[in-house]
């Protein structure tokens, strides 16, 4: 499946497309940004059937534009980011530009909610910090990477999370991803109420 035409159904462009209405109207409908690490780290196979985390998250994130359609805003993000109205991020590679995809989606800031999902650290944690402490949305984080995490990248994104007053949610290598993030989601509409 070529992720830059892929189309999940429950994505931004599947109810685009059958509301007979355009992707910016769309993408004001829904009610989360999800932000996805698809840096050279995220090719690593070590995610469930030994897929890569990629190929796993992918899966996940499917899953659960499934269960909330027109819900979920789709951010692809490595050494820039990119918006996937079709659901499916594609795997860039590089680096970890985590600072450029906040900066990238701040505009949406007070208008949703916004999760990242990421495997590790980022290029630049002092300035990430410094973009996430900036929202006035809080920033939940999801952790796909290894439980033993050599490089440090769950602890920063712990403190990304605490930082931003948002949660930390572990999904190793990204199995259960599509459970986690919908825990999350259910969590925080049921403190709404």
């Amino acid at each position: 499946m070529d992720a830059r035409t892929a189309i999940v159904p429950g994505s931004i462009a599947d109810l685009a497309g059958r509301n007979g209405t355009g992707i910016a109207e769309s993408i004001l409908n829904a009610e989360v940004v999800i932000l996805v690490d698809v840096s050279g780290s995220m090719n690593t196979r070590d995610a469930r059937g030994s897929q890569r985390r990629y190929d796993v998250a992918c899966q996940e994130l499917a899953r659960l534009q499934q269960q909330m359609p027109g819900k979920i805003v789709i951010v692809a993000f490595s050494d820039h980011a990119e918006f996937v109205p079709g659901g499916v991020p594609p795997l860039i590679g590089g680096n970890t530009n985590l600072a450029g995809a906040l900066e990238y989606v701040q505009y949406l800031d007070r208008l949703m909610r916004f999760i990242v999902i990421s495997d590790g650290q980022p290029d630049n944690e002092e300035r990430a910090l410094v973009v996430a402490r900036r929202f006035a949305s809080t920033i939940d984080v999801v952790y796909v990477g290894p439980e033993d995490d050599a490089f440090g990248g769950r602890k920063f994104l712990e403190r990304l999370a605490t930082d931003a007053r948002g949660k930390f949610i572990i999904a190793d290598q990204a199995h259960e991803l599509a459970d986690k993030v919908g825990r999350l989601l259910l969590a925080e509409v049921c403190s709404e109420n």
